[in-house]
């Protein structure tokens, strides 16, 4: 508990749709500056809300399947799940107080 899971193509359905808990999505790439950026908010989001959200971080170069289905042009693109459905997104990283902006996307689905 407290770790985000790495999430597939394959495992996407059963990890973030089918989710009893709702999912945060990260859609992130390596080469991506940004995306690296706010990836320890991401990370440090998984542990303080342990056990209400499931954190999950799906790499877009190996997984471009579900980033065309949910129609991503850029990254990092942050999606809000609850009951398999869009909740909340945004795309691009903040300018500053990137957890709190976490945060604001997370409290629709709690």
């Amino acid at each position: 508990m407290g770790k985000y899971i790495e999430v597939t193509d394959a495992s996407f359905q059963k990890d973030v749709l089918e989710s009893e808990l709702p999912v945060l999505v990260d859609f992130w790439a390596p080469w991506c500056a940004p995306c690296r950026a706010i990836g320890p908010h991401v990370e440090a989001l998984a542990e303080e809300m342990a056990g209400v959200l499931t954190v999950a971080k799906v790499n877009v170069d190996n997984n471009p399947g579900i980033a065309g289905q949910l129609g991503i042009m850029g990254i990092p693109a942050v999606f809000v799940f609850k009951g398999g459905q869009v909740v909340n997104r945004m795309n691009g990283a903040p300018a500053s107080n990137v957890r709190g902006r976490l945060k604001q996307l997370v409290e629709p689905a709690l």
